[in-house]
């Protein structure tokens, strides 16, 4: 079931990032994560309209968004690959004529899911704290 993030959602949120990412970044710095962690707290939950994809009475996977922005999808590890980030995509897209994204050319299985999904590919840039490519993808 999707809905609307609680503040009492925040635990889970951050542990299915965490759990996502070590998957999905590999590539990045122990420490881009420990300050990436308290962003998430701090600036990104308050900033976004964020949804949550709850399984099973818990909270398994999020989409966060800035506008038409998906500023975040993340799902849980053991829940990847079952329809889930889809799921929260679909949800997102019925609410907007078009989304945008910016993806770490690094991180194959976003590439893959989003490329997958039907995102073009609309430019190319370099994180600034990283210094890692992105990738600027969008779907009308």
């Amino acid at each position: 079931m999707i809905r609307e993030f609680r503040k009492d959602d925040t635990a889970a949120v951050v542990a299915a990032w965490e759990s996502a990412s070590a998957v999905a970044h590999p590539f990045l710095e122990s420490g881009f994560f420990e300050s990436e962690r308290a962003n998430i707290v701090d600036v990104y939950l308050p900033a976004a309209v964020t949804s949550v994809y709850e399984s099973g009475g818990r909270v398994v996977g999020f989409i966060s968004m800035l506008g038409n922005e998906i500023g975040g999808l993340f799902v849980e590890r053991e829940q990847q690959r079952t329809g889930i980030g889809r799921a929260l995509v679909d949800y997102v897209r019925r609410q907007h004529d078009s989304l945008e994204l910016e993806v770490f050319a690094e991180n194959e299985i976003g590439c893959a899911f989003y490329e997958g999904y039907g995102f073009v590919e609309i430019g190319r840039s370099v994180h600034n704290s990283t210094g890692r490519e992105l990738i600027r993808l969008r779907l009308d």
